[in-house]
């Protein structure tokens, strides 16, 4: 029983010091990239090329899944509140408690939920496939920087994208709302426009915006330290996609807490 114990005890310190070691890899990874970023934007070496090159490919994979889970989101949203307010006789309040919660929460937990998952996984595996193959070893031989080579246009591009589908999640999603409300005759086109113009305000879409802003950050932060990290063959990139995915899922479900909180104590809200 003592052995069991102390095997426990010891997995648990060589998983805690495994944790602090990769925050610590993160968080200096990160510093490097955006130093990198302007930097060579400064000094204009930044690489246009691969940064559009990037971005492209991540609208290309991105894009179509974020609609497809845009639209049922706004439906799920819409018949859910739809369904409260008109027990409480507050259908007039329908588009914005829906508009407000679509823009402050849903957009950007959808953005994040498509970054982590499709574009952070693609990232993390180039990337680990990179070091795999030695091409990572190759660089830093030839004197280039991987960080300026490889990540800086991948965060770059990944924040631009974030930004964009943020946008197009919380267009697609309050169109959705719109329309479910407005189609079944549960509140007029006009009530439901008022109830959103009266509650929302400006700062909600910087919000969404900065929240995919540092969604984007993180999860593509996490995919190439990953990535860059990865050993062991095929089986450790598999390993490292699955670690990042489920890493910045985490991650992005604790800034999203703490910044939605922040939000609610600084910002005064309107009263209708």
């Amino acid at each position: 029983m003592s052995s069991a114990i102390s095997n426990i005890v010891d997995d648990m310190k060589g998983r805690s010091k495994k944790g602090v070691v990769t925050t610590g890899g993160m968080i200096v990874l990160a510093l490097e990239t955006v130093k990198a970023i302007f930097g060579d934007i400064v000094a204009r070496k930044f690489s246009w090329t691969e940064f559009f090159f990037q971005a492209w490919f991540m609208i290309r994979v991105g894009l179509a899944p974020t609609i497809l889970v845009a639209i049922p989101f706004g439906v799920i949203v819409s018949v859910q509140i739809g369904a409260v307010a008109g027990q409480i006789g507050a259908t007039s309040f329908a588009g914005a408690v829906n508009g407000v919660g679509v823009l402050r929460q849903g957009a950007p937990l959808v953005t994040s939920l498509m970054i982590a998952g499709a574009v952070g996984s693609a990232i993390c595996a180039d990337m680990g496939a990179r070091t795999i193959r030695e091409e990572v070893d190759a660089l830093k031989v030839m004197g280039i920087n991987p960080v300026n080579r490889l990540v800086a246009p991948r965060l770059a591009a990944a924040v631009f994208v974030a930004l964009l589908l943020n946008v197009v999640v919380a267009i697609v999603a309050i169109t959705t709302g719109f329309l479910m409300n407005v189609t079944t005759g549960a509140v007029s086109s006009g009530t439901y426009l008022g109830g959103f113009v009266a509650f929302a305000q400006p700062s909600d879409l910087l919000l969404a915006e900065f929240k995919a802003f540092l969604f984007g950050f993180i999860a593509t932060i996490v995919a190439c330290h990953k990535g860059l990290a990865a050993s062991g063959g095929a089986k450790g990139v598999a390993d490292a996609v699955n670690q990042a995915v489920v890493l910045s899922v985490i991650m992005l479900a604790i800034v999203n807490v703490a910044v939605t909180q922040a939000y609610v104590m600084l910002v005064p809200q309107n009263i209708a």
